[in-house]
């Protein structure tokens, strides 16, 4: 397919790559999204089973920023997020306290992918598209997928996936940009699910319709009762459970039945009194092998937003700033306002570094 000029392929249509197209297309910037995945959401995306909705990945995201505040408003009003949760409390050896801070949360509704759906509107998108390579020239981009089809010319391509995958594409063209993708340690997680045909029991002292819990179990960080979250009441019990990172770097080629086991057993054992789950009928895991950089792994975060280069490639994502929702978004949308700002700008030429707030890669 022949592209118009000046225009931008981004790799990846999670929370990062779909903020970029949209801040190139409010500046309208000609700019088509690719992900091998069925649809957008990234590590946002959600499981439906005949019987529940299942978000494996993100939970729900917290609000610092104000610009992701800003976004928010909107986003709130579209009706794809609401306040969650509300009832939410940690597990400690003398039972389990209520959570309290002033942070805002809000889960996406009816499922996590609503908002990253809600995102995608409008934009180009070809999902199940798996883009193996970059074949580049002076003034062009084409990518080619699995499949062996080419896609472009393209004057720009933003990738915006866990670096390991951006470093396969981009190290043939650009030693820096593969550089900087190895320096990031991404982390492993285990999401296991578990379907009950029988409601939790209660638990001493705790709200009977508790949403989600922090641990402190050395398998199991976090657990959420999916249908206790917004436009999902009609569903039957359902448990997501979260690893912790060093447990599932150290089983990580386990299969998913053992993980599903021990996440539960472990959730059994952090129940406070002599509370016993119902049998379950039914559970499984996904293995999230990038599910999170570690951008404190040099002792100190990056907080430079993105990565940009001379000839026409650029990478974002929560790998550049954070492992929030919010990080991957602002590091997106701060790269998307970057390369709409240059709209003439040849893909050889390098940005002014000082008109933006990222990093220039040497």
């Amino acid at each position: 397919m022949t592209q118009p000029q000046n225009n931008t392929a981004i790799i990846g249509a999670g929370i990062a790559g779909l903020a970029c197209a949209r801040a190139l297309a409010a500046a309208s910037r000609p700019v088509t999204l690719f992900d091998k995945a069925r649809g957008p959401g990234g590590r946002m995306s959600s499981r439906r089973l005949p019987e529940a909705t299942l978000d494996l990945g993100a939970q729900f995201l917290s609000v610092r920023d104000a610009t992701f505040a800003d976004a928010l408003e909107g986003w709130q009003a579209s009706g794809c997020l609401a306040e969650w949760p509300t009832s939410l409390w940690s597990a400690a050896e003398d039972g389990w306290h209520r959570h309290r801070d002033d942070l805002l949360r809000l889960c996406g509704t009816p499922r996590m992918s609503a908002l990253t759906r809600h995102l995608a509107e409008g934009l180009e998108l070809h999902a199940g598209t798996h883009i193996e390579r970059l074949e580049g020239d002076a003034r062009s981009w084409w990518l080619v997928d699995t499949e062996g089809r080419r896609h472009g010319p393209f004057t720009q391509v933003v990738v915006a996936t866990p670096t390991p995958q951006a470093r396969t594409l981009v190290a043939p063209h650009d030693a820096a940009l593969a550089e900087a993708c190895a320096a990031v340690i991404q982390r492993p997680c285990w999401a296991a699910w578990v379907l009950f045909d029988a409601p939790l029991p209660g638990l001493p002292e705790v709200d009977h319709d508790w949403q989600a819990v922090r641990l402190a179990d050395p398998a199991l960080r976090f657990v959420v009762r999916n249908h206790l979250k917004p436009g999902r009441h009609d569903q039957g019990e359902s448990l997501t459970l979260l690893a912790n990172l060093e447990w599932s770097e150290a089983r990580l080629e386990d299969g998913p039945e053992t993980i599903a086991e021990a996440l539960l057993d472990a959730f059994q054992r952090g129940l406070p009194g002599d509370v016993t789950l119902p049998e379950p009928s039914a559970m499984g895991a996904h293995r999230w092998r990038y599910a999170q950089p570690d951008v404190f792994a040099t002792g100190e975060a990056v907080n430079l937003d993105y990565r940009i280069s001379g000839n026409g490639l650029a990478l974002c994502g929560d790998s550049w700033r954070g492992p929030r929702i919010e990080d991957a978004w602002l590091s997106g949308h701060h790269l998307g306002e970057v390369l709409a700002s240059e709209p003439n700008r040849s893909p050889l030429s390098t940005p002014d570094a000082s008109r933006r707030k990222g990093h220039l890669a040497p």
